[in-house]
């Protein structure tokens, strides 16, 4: 009982932190589990997608009452997304584990890169429709979702800074259509994971309790920071992250 209450408060800490950042904690979740409970690179990412998935869907579902999805948009995104996250995570279950770990950080170091870089970019202003539409929504629905089945994160972090800075989107459209691709994703991922015996159950859904109960906060806090301030301390997070994962190597 006394581990379920502790699992429940680190999920409150992480799904904090992922309502803050925007990523649904799993990104954050992945890290933790490694270094603190010390579990292999592919139940670390299984467990954290236990967490993840009830957030995402939550999330969607919460963004459906209050805005439309283009749904012309929508299915190119999440088809695609749900079979390279299939592809992607009966990729992973059979890699090396020190192999998906060196992975993973790379992943961590690319995306601070990435959202550096952002932060010195000419942003075009956006606009209601998007600059590319199919076959190109296609092709990022497979990119976001090799990603997220590969490592565990939910093609969300992948897509919604491609879709405002390449497809035009605004921060709203774009966090809408990276839910709907992540939401198929995202579970077909955690069933391949479980299927090969790549989740802790009994610290995955303490977390995802505690993670439920928190993202609110963390989202209410990340509309009180500037998004130069938010964008620089994921950086700062990524980095940190990429540093302590590496330790483990």
């Amino acid at each position: 009982m006394i581990e379920w209450l502790l699992y429940i408060v680190l999920g409150a800490a992480l799904g904090t932190m992922g309502g803050l950042f925007g990523i649904g904690g799993g990104l954050i979740a992945i890290p933790a589990l490694g270094v603190l409970f010390g579990l292999d690179q592919q139940l670390a990412q299984g467990t954290a997608l236990v967490m993840v998935v009830p957030n995402v869907l939550l999330a969607l579902w919460r963004y459906h009452q209050r805005n439309r999805i283009a749904l012309r948009h929508a299915l190119p995104l999440s088809a695609c997304s749900f079979l390279f996250a299939w592809l992607g995570s009966i990729w992973a279950v059979g890699l090396d584990a020190h192999s998906m770990r060196l992975g993973f950080v790379g992943f961590l170091v690319a995306l601070a890169v990435w959202n550096v870089v952002r932060m010195f970019m000419k942003v075009s202003p956006p606009s209601a429709e998007l600059r590319h539409a199919w076959p190109w929504l296609g092709v990022l629905g497979s990119f976001a979702g090799t990603m997220g089945g590969l490592f565990g994160v939910g093609g969300a972090v992948v897509a919604t800074p491609i879709l405002t800075s390449v497809f035009g989107a605004t921060q709203v459209v774009a966090q809408g259509l990276s839910l709907a691709l992540a939401a198929p994703s995202t579970l077909v991922t955690l069933v391949t994971y479980g299927v090969h015996h790549s989740v802790d159950w009994g610290v995955g859904i303490p977390l995802a309790v505690g993670g439920l109960l928190s993202i609110s906060w963390g989202v209410k806090l990340a509309h009180a920071l500037p998004e130069k301030v938010l964008r620089a301390m994921f950086c700062v997070f990524l980095v940190v992250c990429a540093v302590m994962l590496g330790f483990e190597l």
